[in-house]
């Protein structure tokens, strides 16, 4: 399948897309550049919101607005857009990274350093009052994180660093049991964002890999599909009937960065992909 432009755009590192149910959307962010935007496939109209520092990631609020993973922690944006902190914790030289927003309502916020030190980012569960508690306490580049649809607690993430996607099993808000479920090997890139669809596969985007791959419950590389650039970085199924998977690109760090490096693909019809948990904050 041949990927498509959803939206043309020139985002520096564009990352965490998702899809808005209420709002009939799709939302994400270009890190680098310190913008949250959304666009309605349906009427084809975009949005931008301009923030004041670098955003890894932007969920959808139960109550309207988005709840933001930033460089000095955790904000609330209402639907006029204005801001409040909900967990300010700056670190020098660590910012947020990818979140998600778990089966409970609450959000699970990834950080990681700029330098990408080993062990210097975390992830992290934040209740929707905002009180923090520890899910992963070193990880080098906290990305991806998604769930099984057919069991609660089981949890999939991605430390890019170690070039493998874990499973991690999560009774009772605690981190039980970490297991590998996929390494990737030398030269096929480093795993970045992913998305579960409603067979409970996991579609993972490989930085510096030009690929999504697909894999099956059991951890079985089941499809591949090669992408027009070198560095997509997550994905995520939205549109009608939730049967399109959109792609976030990024052009960072290339020393050529043609088209479409930093725009918004979408792949039409791929899959199906599963209804999304609003934040509870």
């Amino acid at each position: 399948m041949t990927p498509e432009i959803a939206v043309r755009a020139d985002a520096e590192l564009g990352e965490g897309p998702t899809w808005d149910t209420a709002g009939d959307r799709l939302v994400w962010v270009d890190i680098l550049g310190c913008r949250i935007h959304t666009y309605a496939p349906g009427t084809g109209r975009t949005s931008t919101l301009r923030v004041d520092q670098h955003v890894g990631a932007a969920k959808p609020r139960s109550g309207g607005g988005l709840v933001a993973n930033l460089r000095d922690g955790t904000g609330l944006y209402a639907p006029d857009g204005t801001f409040s902190w909900l967990l300010h914790d700056p670190v020098p030289g660590r910012r947020g990274n990818d979140a998600a927003v778990a089966p409970d309502g609450s959000l699970w916020a990834g950080t990681m350093r700029y330098d990408e030190a080993p062990d210097g980012g975390t992830l992290t569960r934040i209740a929707p009052d905002g009180t923090p508690s520890p899910l992963i306490d070193r990880v080098g580049v906290s990305n991806g994180i998604g769930w099984s649809p057919h069991d609660t607690t089981l949890a999939y993430y991605v430390d890019s660093s170690t070039r493998r996607v874990d499973t991690l099993r999560v009774v009772d808000g605690r981190v039980r049991e970490r297991r590998e479920f996929v390494r990737l090997e030398a030269g096929a890139g480093f795993p970045d964002g992913l998305t579960v669809d409603a067979d409970g596969c996991v579609w993972i985007a490989l930085w510096d890999g030009g690929q999504l791959r697909r894999y099956t419950p059991d951890g079985a590389l089941d499809r591949t599909v090669e992408l027009p650039v070198a560095r997509p970085t997550a994905c995520a199924f939205g549109g009608p009937g939730l049967r399109d998977l959109y792609v976030t690109t990024a052009r960072t760090g290339l020393p050529v960065a043609p088209e479409p490096a930093g725009s918004l693909l979408v792949l039409p019809g791929i899959g199906q992909g599963l209804p999304g948990r609003a934040f509870d904050g």
